[in-house]
């Protein structure tokens, strides 16, 4: 009798499986490829007579789906807007009102907090994570020999043994609060490629144990940015050649089993280390080593969509390319201007500005079953998007606390030219808000270059007539701005722009303008 009721069981139990696996068979596999600072005219089809860089296998990718003019991130810098993608949520709501995820930093995405991954991983998915992660972990580091572990390298550039030690110890240990702790069942990169460690990580592992510092020759010409533990002989020029392997080779062995795959990969590049591999080196023609990144990057696009298609799925696949900010000035933008090249395109300002060059990306979207080729969306999108859009896919429902500023994308995706989203706010890197109500844009901070008597502490402009942001309208419609105030102070307190129930944000979320400090017993601010 019993071992009748435990057969009944297993077989009822393999019947519930098998129903899940044709269930999800019916999913489509999903491809994110996030670039890292490549502008918006970075890509030629969206800024055809500005846009000296050839990127053939991007604009292939545009001509074979549709391709938005007006999608968002959620900050002008890389680690707030990875936190939005992933989670659908604003990063401001969390405890970086500002910057970026620092060397060694502790996780910013919350344990139980739903990502794309997660939700995938739910309804059947394999989940991998491949690239730049970005977004902290729960580094191994005793806190009584922390400062020798992160101590500089002396004027010999070796370090002591006692170093090493330490490095020793923590890199031999798995590496807590990672992709695989986030939704992810498997992860390979380089964490951040231009800050230490200077290894690849395999799920929760460093691949080798980092020994010596990097060379200071690596430290030049937008290389690697800081110094610490590092494999020895390490090269920059390997890492993105690497990442297109492990995504090619991840596609091959994911289309060989019966469940979806979900594949995250954040590249590298054309972020710094400006790390050129030799036969790119000089094709842009631009004398501007971003530029020939930003074709290389391209070429690894090329090669991981050819992938997909020698797989045979591309057909059941969703592909979104996007990018996780603007173009970062610093690597030459003066130069390649004069070259006739203009990273923003029509757009005021670069990556970690709170103009639309810091944070409008490309954004392109390819998924044979849904979206009519070669076409262009003028619409409002932002990549917290992501995330209600996947749902609506499986048929699921995000619970109250996920996905709080998730728009659905799919009546976009069919061909429905109306709004999905009515605002989005983006943030420039020092956490100062830019708020999108339709076509009109508040920023509340003033216009340092353009408003030097001070007398306006907020911006407004109409991008549909000014897509530059050159002409501040704030003191022409004070009553714009004063609507369009009350709608961000809801948007923090009901700690969602979604409908649902109202959320906690994790902090007190930073207000701007930022109040006068309040005067102490002497009559001085005080801060």
């Amino acid at each position: 009798m019993n071992n009748l009721f435990i057969a009944t069981l297993l077989s009822l139990n393999l019947g519930m499986f098998q129903a899940t696996d044709k269930q999800v068979q019916n999913f489509p596999n999903v491809l994110v490829i996030l670039a890292d600072d490549l502008g918006f005219g970075d890509v030629q089809c969206n800024n055809p007579t500005r846009g000296k860089i050839k990127t053939p296998y991007i604009d292939n990718l545009a001509a074979q789906g549709m391709r938005f003019t007006d999608a968002h991130s959620s900050s002008g810098v890389c680690s707030p807007s990875r936190y939005a993608l992933l989670t659908g949520r604003y990063h401001w709501r969390t405890r970086l009102q500002s910057g970026i995820v620092g060397v060694w930093g502790e996780p910013l995405i919350a344990p139980n907090r739903v990502t794309i991954a997660s939700l995938a991983k739910q309804h059947g998915y394999r989940t991998g994570a491949i690239g730049k992660w970005h977004l902290g972990w729960d580094w191994p580091i005793p806190m009584a020999t922390a400062a020798l572990f992160k101590e500089k390298p002396t004027d010999d550039g070796k370090p002591p043994e006692a170093q090493r030690d330490i490095w020793q110890q923590v890199f031999s240990k798995t590496i807590a609060g990672g992709p695989t702790t986030r939704g992810f069942d498997s992860y390979f990169g380089t964490d951040v490629p231009n800050w230490p460690p200077y290894c690849f990580i395999d799920n929760n592992r460093t691949v080798g144990i980092p020994s010596e510092f990097l060379p200071l020759g690596l430290l030049k010409n937008h290389q690697a940015s800081i110094n610490g533990p590092a494999l020895k002989d390490w090269k920059l020029e390997p890492i993105l050649p690497a990442l297109e392997d492990r995504a090619v080779k991840f596609i091959s062995d994911a289309t060989m089993k019966p469940e979806p795959f979900l594949l995250y990969m954040p590249l590298t590049t054309p972020h710094t280390p400006l790390a050129v591999n030799a036969e790119w080196k000089g094709k842009s023609g631009l004398e501007n080593a971003c530029a020939d990144l930003i074709m290389e990057t391209d070429a690894t696009v090329g090669r991981v969509l050819n992938a997909l298609e020698k797989s045979g799925k591309a057909n059941d696949t969703l592909v979104i390319f996007t990018s996780d900010n603007g173009f970062a000035s610093y690597v030459g933008v003066k130069q390649l201007e004069q070259q006739g090249h203009f990273p923003s395109g029509p757009l005021r300002g670069y990556k970690t500005d709170v103009y639309e060059g810091g944070h409008r990306v490309p954004f392109i979207v390819r998924w044979p079953k849904v979206v009519k080729p070669g076409t262009v969306c003028n619409q409002l999108v932002h990549h917290a998007d992501l995330i209600a859009t996947l749902a609506e896919i499986l048929n699921a429902k995000l619970p109250e606390n996920s996905g709080e500023d998730s728009f659905s994308l799919m009546p976009l995706l069919k061909g429905i030219d109306k709004p999905v989203r009515e605002n989005a706010i983006s943030c420039a890197a020092s956490g100062v808000p830019g708020l999108r109500l339709g076509n009109w844009k508040l920023i509340l901070a003033p216009d340092t270059k353009q408003n030097m008597d001070g007398k306006l502490d907020v911006q407004l402009y109409n991008l549909a007539e000014d897509i530059g942001e050159t002409k501040n309208l704030a003191g022409e419609q004070p009553g714009r701005v004063t609507q369009m105030k009350l709608l961000m102070e809801k948007l923090i307190t009901d700690g969602r722009s979604s409908p649902g129930a109202v959320q906690k944000n994790d902090v007190v979320v930073t207000r701007y303008p930022k109040p006068p400090a309040a005067p102490n017993k002497k009559g001085k601010a005080t801060k």
